[in-house]
């Protein structure tokens, strides 16, 4: 699974339920619909957020002689991170939510890669940006995929009840 992305889609089901729509015109259908959907998506949203925000990263530590210093940086990493997880809902040509890490929202600093890294459980970067010096930091690996699959039979269900109430509405 990557990180940038998570997609809830029952393309069968919500491609033909969106046809249906369009061709009887439901806009306030849809628009119930489509704020359902989203209703569905925002505790993952949360969750991912907060699990990011409280994952602890550790070093490896400083060698004996080595240098430390202040952070060449005042905002919070993990904050970033979780400010640029973001929720997209369609009801219309490609129907379904989608939760991802919008890389327009992270910091130049924060590459779409660091956050992959992160979610292997290790995170290689230079020592305050001098690329002759590397250190690795540590955390619970997999802490995307894990909180997506925790959510996803949730999701699911309530996605089948969202769809079908719409049938029953359409019928």
């Amino acid at each position: 699974m990557a990180v940038s992305s998570v997609q809830i889609l029952g393309t069968g089901q919500l491609l033909e339920l969106s046809r249906r729509l369009r061709a009887a015109s439901g806009a306030p259908i849809q628009r119930n619909m489509a704020r359902r959907i989203r209703r569905a998506a925002e505790p993952l949203h949360r969750d991912l957020q907060d699990t990011v925000r409280n994952l602890p990263i550790r070093s490896q530590g400083r060698r004996t002689g080595s240098r430390g210093g202040p952070s060449p940086t005042t905002r919070p990493f993990r904050e970033s991170i979780a400010a640029a997880i973001r929720i997209s809902v369609r009801a219309s040509s490609a129907p379904g939510a989608r939760v991802y890490l919008d890389k327009g929202l992270l910091p130049r600093d924060i590459p779409v890669g660091a956050v992959k890294q992160l979610n292997d459980g290790r995170l290689r970067h230079p020592v305050f940006n001098n690329r002759s010096r590397w250190t690795n930091q540590y955390t619970t690996a997999m802490w995307w995929d894990k909180t997506v699959r925790n959510h996803t039979p949730r999701m699911t269900a309530e996605v089948a009840r969202v769809l079908d109430d719409v049938r029953r509405q359409l019928e």
